[in-house]
């Protein structure tokens, strides 16, 4: 195949996979810790909720964001033919760009804003990028 072809199908996996991952686990998070009375579909149900909810209401938003992020990141390295780490790299800046944007529509406490824009995506990104490289040298 075409190496320009692949680096493109490899990133559009990455992102497509990363985003079932992060969605996965922000469902199973509703499931394991539920929000009582609120509709989580609701974005401005969701902010006046925000101030009430407990550490526990963070773990799997933050489990979504860097998990997706890091296998979206993997795929995209192990299947990229060339410039592995880049693409990567390039999933968590993807991945990044899309947690601003949630952080600013739905703040909420700094303590989580920042741990998971400093945490979630791109040294998940890195890890991800490494692991991928480390597998494909073995294969």
């Amino acid at each position: 195949m075409n190496p320009i072809v692949k680096n493109i199908l490899a990133v559009l996996a990455g992102v497509v996979i990363g985003n079932v991952v992060n969605m996965g686990f922000i469902e199973l998070g509703n499931i394991v810790v539920p929000i009582e009375g609120v509709d989580v579909s609701d974005m401005e149900a969701l902010k006046k909720a925000m101030p009430d909810f407990g550490v526990e209401n963070f773990i799997f938003p933050f489990l979504a964001h860097a998990l997706g992020t890091l296998v979206g990141a993997y795929i995209a390295a192990r299947l990229a033919a060339t410039h592995k780490m880049k693409f990567a790299m390039g999933i968590g800046v993807f991945f990044l760009i899309g947690g601003i944007a949630v952080n600013m529509m739905l703040p909420g406490p700094i303590w989580f804003t920042i741990m998971d824009i400093a945490l979630a995506y791109i040294p998940m990104a890195y890890i991800g990028g490494t692991l991928a490289i480390k597998h494909t040298q073995k294969a």
